[in-house]
């Protein structure tokens, strides 16, 4: 499940993308809790655990706000029964940037002309889960 986000007033303006659900480690939280917590905040999906983790990368991003920060990422398998998406949690500033959710198979992303990150994702998913994709 990826978020289509459209910045139109903040330091991003005029960029458009999917990208997966996300945010910040907090101070004392691993990364594995934060994903637990960020999936709930941007989902409304609780879990107590997230799957292995099948990909990291680290890189120079810039923020809605205008600051430049090396983002480090872990990207986690997650398997829900429940697909039930609840904006409830939202922050302003997301409930302004993050415009659409779409559940995506993974030739769509093989093949989508819009920008996913990571860019990679169909490459992580077919390797890490070789049996889901075949054929």
């Amino acid at each position: 499940m990826l978020f289509k986000f459209c910045h139109t007033t903040d330091a991003l303006a005029g960029q458009s993308y999917w990208a997966t659900v996300g945010g910040g480690v907090k101070t004392n939280e691993t990364f594995q809790q934060a994903a637990c917590r960020e999936l709930l905040e941007e989902t409304g999906l609780s879990i107590n655990d997230v799957g292995p983790c099948i990909a990291t990368r680290s890189f120079e991003m810039q923020l809605p706000s205008a600051e430049t920060v090396i983002a480090d990422e872990h990207f986690f398998a997650v398997f829900i029964e429940n697909n039930d998406i609840k904006m409830d949690s939202w922050t302003k500033h997301e409930k302004s940037v993050i415009k659409q959710y779409q559940w995506w198979h993974l030739n769509e992303l093989k093949n989508t002309p819009e920008t996913v990150f990571p860019n990679n994702i169909p490459h992580i998913l077919s390797d890490y889960f070789p049996h889901l994709f075949k054929g």
